[in-house]
C-alpha cells in the first residue's frame, strides 16, 4: 500500500526541535521531505551532542525520512534553487524568526504567487505578530509564558522543565495544521498559510486546566491536579518510586485502602469521598508513604493490580524499554549507517494499519542529497560543480 502522504512534497526550512518535529511527523506518514540546510553548518542540532560529529543523537531523533539539501539562500543562486523546488511543492514548513523568510525572498506571498497550491506553515515562539514578535524564544520560554511550567514546578522553589514540551507541542500543532490544510485543498484546489507558535499550542494543550480556572477563578499550582485526580507518588521500602492514579470511580479508592491496610478510610469523614480526599491530600499521602516503606515496590504494584487499581512504576529511561508492554509494542527501530554504524530511534506513536509508517530514509548527512536534487531540477554537471565551488550548495 502507498504511504498515507506519498507524493506530497515538503520543503523543511527548520532547525532545532519544533519545526523538525512537525516535518518528521509528516515524513513518517510518507511525504517527501527536503530538509534545507546552511552549507557547511546545517541544523545546529547536528552538533548539539559531542558524538558523532555532525550527526548527533539530537539531530537523528528529529530528522529521519528526510533528504538533506544545502542552500545558501542569501545568495541569488541559492534562492533560485529554492524557488524551483517550491514551484511544485505541496508544503513549506519553517520555524525561523518572524520576518526572516520574507527578507530572504522566500516568504509566503512570493511562493504563493507562483504556486497557489502551496501550504506554508510557520512555527514561531510567540506568533507572527504582536509585541513579542521580535523576541528570541525557546521551549522553556513557551512553557513559562503559557502557564505550563507553573503546574510542573513549585513556583516558590522553581526549576526548569526536564523535557521540551512546548517545542514538541509546536511541532504537533504545525503538523496538525498542515494536514487540515491538505484536506481543505482537496475541496478548494488552493493552499493557505498555516501559523502556530510555542505559546499558542501550549495554551491550547492546557485547555482543560485553563477552563477550570476560567470557571472557578482558582489559579492552579503543581499540586492542584494531583489532589483532585487522586494521584499519589510514593517510594517503596526498596527506594523505588511508583504512582497511583485513582481518578473518579469509587472502586479504586476501596481497592487502595484495602492494600494499604486502612479500610477505615472508606468511611472516615476526612477520606470517604473525593472532595474530602482532596482537602486532606497531605494526610493521606503521608499515611500511604509510611505504609509502603514496609515492602519493595513490586509487592505494592502486585497487590494494587490484583484489585484493579491504576498504578505504575516511575520508570527512568533505562527502565522504559525493559517494560513488558513497551517491548510488546516494539517502540524502537534499528538504523544502520555505513559511516556511523548501527543505532536505535524511537518509533512514531501512531499506527496506521493500511498505510503503515516505515523507515524510508535514515537521518541524512549534511548535503547528502544535493546532487540528486539538483539533477532532478534540471541542473547539469558543470552547473552543479559551479554551485559547489562557490559554496551555494
Amino acid at each position: 500500500m502507498p504511504a498515507a502522504l506519498e507524493g506530497i512534497k515538503i520543503l523543511d526550512v527548520t532547525n532545532y526541535i519544533a519545526g523538525p518535529y512537525a516535518s518528521l511527523l509528516l515524513a513518517d506518514l510518507g511525504a517527501d521531505v527536503y530538509k534545507i540546510e546552511t552549507p557547511g553548518k546545517g541544523d545546529p542540532f547536528r552538533t548539539w551532542d559531542k558524538e558523532p560529529k555532525d550527526y548527533s543523537p539530537s539531530f537523528c531523533a528529529l530528522n529521519r525520512n528526510k533528504k538533506s539539501v544545502t542552500l545558501d539562500m542569501k545568495a541569488p543562486e541559492g534562492r533560485e534553487v529554492f524557488l524551483k523546488l517550491a514551484s511544485d511543492a505541496d508544503v513549506i514548513v519553517e520555524n525561523l524568526r518572524p520576518g526572516v523568510v520574507d527578507r530572504l525572498g522566500i516568504g509566503y506571498d512570493v511562493v504563493r504567487a507562483m504556486n497557489p497550491r502551496i501550504i506554508y506553515c510557520s512555527i514561531s515562539a510567540f506568533g507572527q505578530d504582536g509585541p513579542y514578535r521580535e523576541r528570541p524564544g525557546y521551549d522553556t520560554i513557551g512553557q513559562s509564558l503559557s502557564g505550563l511550567l507553573s503546574v510542573l514546578t513549585d513556583v516558590e522553589q522553581p526549576h526548569g522543565p526536564g523535557a521540551a514540551f512546548s517545542d514538541h507541542l509546536g511541532g504537533v500543532f504545525g503538523c496538525y495544521g498542515v494536514l487540515a490544510a491538505l484536506a481543505a485543498r482537496e475541496r478548494t484546489g488552493v493552499g493557505q498559510k498555516v501559523e502556530t507558535s510555542l505559546l499558542e499550542s501550549t495554551i491550547c494543550f492546557l485547555g482543560l486546566s485553563m477552563t477550570q480556572y476560567l470557571f472557578s477563578g482558582e489559579v492552579p499550582s503543581m499540586r492542584s491536579r494531583i489532589k483532585t485526580a487522586g494521584v499519589y507518588a510514593l517510594v517503596a521500602g526498596d527506594g523505588k518510586p511508583f504512582v497511583i492514579h485513582l481518578s473518579h470511580p469509587p472502586k479504586f479508592w476501596i481497592g487502595v485502602t484495602e492494600v494499604m491496610g486502612r479500610p477505615d478510610f472508606q468511611t472516615d469523614e476526612r477520606t470517604k469521598d473525593r472532595p474530602a480526599r482532596a482537602k486532606n491530600y497531605d494526610f493521606i499521602s503521608e499515611t500511604f508513604g509510611a505504609v509502603v516503606q514496609s515492602a519493595p515496590r513490586e509487592h505494592w504494584l502486585q497487590e494494587l493490580r490484583a484489585r484493579d487499581v491504576p498504578c505504575a512504576p516511575i520508570n527512568n529511561f533505562a527502565e522504559v524499554f525493559e517494560d513488558p508492554q513497551v517491548r510488546h509494542l516494539d517502540r524502537l527501530m534499528d538504523v544502520d549507517h555505513p559511516e556511523f554504524g548501527p543505532f536505535k530511534l524511537v518509533r512514531n506513536g501512531l499506527n496506521l494499519l493500511d498505510t503503515p509508517i516505515t523507515l524510508k530514509l535514515r537521518p541524512p548527512t549534511l548535503g547528502e542529497h544535493n546532487e540528486e536534487t539538483l539533477r532532478e531540477l534540471g541542473y547539469g554537471p558543470e552547473e552543479i560543480r559551479s554551485l559547489q565551488e562557490r559554496n551555494i550548495v
